[in-house]
């Protein structure tokens, strides 16, 4: 296995050698678990499952609770209930 360097930044940060990052199919989002095994060594895994839906992921949804109707329709809809009344 090649061996691959990153440097750590002052904030506490490390880069993933792009080449790791297209062998393992990894994206924005990813969420990546450290193992401490050693006072010298750490294990990463990239934790799989689906990611936590945020806000957007909510934009559509209500398209699934009703079916499309068109604007004749809801006139007609709303023309008969004044009639009722």
């Amino acid at each position: 296995m090649k061996s691959l360097v990153t440097t750590l930044t002052e904030r506490g940060q490390a880069s993933l050698p792009a080449s790791l990052r297209k062998e393992m199919g990894l994206r924005p989002g990813n969420r990546l678990r450290w193992q401490k095994l050693s006072s010298r060594e750490v294990r990463l895994l990239v934790e799989s499952g689906k990611q936590v839906a945020g806000p957007k992921a909510m934009l559509g949804f209500a398209k699934t609770f009703r079916r499309p109707r068109r604007t004749a329709d809801w006139m007609r809809d709303l023309r008969a209930g004044e009639k009722s009344r």
